[in-house]
């Protein structure tokens, strides 16, 4: 199975692209999409569609994991993360993607098996994982992989308890 996950931004949006098969994960590409801040939003918006459009005809992955926004004190930030996540997903609900969302402490617990594990922790991981050398890679990129990791680890997980039965009601 492809998948794609996705650390979204209106500035940059880190994408990376996993193949998971036999137990196993390797990375097939990753990148960050950057649009100029001189921009206007809507431009930026538009850009986003543009580039993650033609990564989704190259690659046709068919599931994407993104990361759900964490709230800080600047709700400015959180409504454009939120447009530019919206252009994200609408994209990917054109193109008929089973999306899954994940928020940063359930992909850190999926990665690094810690929901409060820092920036460093998850990067080793994520390498770790993937069988990587650590590289020159932004923290869009590792964390677009750290959310692929976590779509992969927990879609293998449903299927075990589906293959098993557990969860259904008695």
């Amino acid at each position: 199975m492809l998948i794609l996950g996705v650390d979204p931004g209106s500035r940059h949006t880190g994408y990376a692209l996993i193949e998971t098969g036999g137990g196993s994960m390797r990375l097939i590409d990753d990148g960050r999409v950057s649009l100029p801040p001189r921009m206007s939003l809507p431009q930026r918006l538009a850009g986003l569609i543009r580039e993650m459009g033609s990564i989704l005809e190259r690659w046709q992955p068919q599931a994407a994991a993104v990361e759900s926004p964490y709230h800080g004190p600047n709700v400015k930030s959180l409504i454009v993360l939120a447009q530019a996540r919206g252009a994200i997903l609408a994209l990917m609900g054109g193109h008929d993607i089973e999306i899954h969302e994940y928020s940063p402490a359930e992909v850190m617990i999926a990665v690094a098996g810690n929901g409060r594990a820092d920036k460093a922790q998850v990067s080793r991981m994520v390498h770790l994982l993937l069988s990587l050398d650590p590289s020159d890679r932004s923290d869009d990129q590792t964390d677009a992989m750290a959310v692929a990791v976590c779509y992969a680890k927990c879609y293998r997980m449903e299927r075990v308890r589906h293959q098993h039965g557990v969860g259904k009601a008695l």
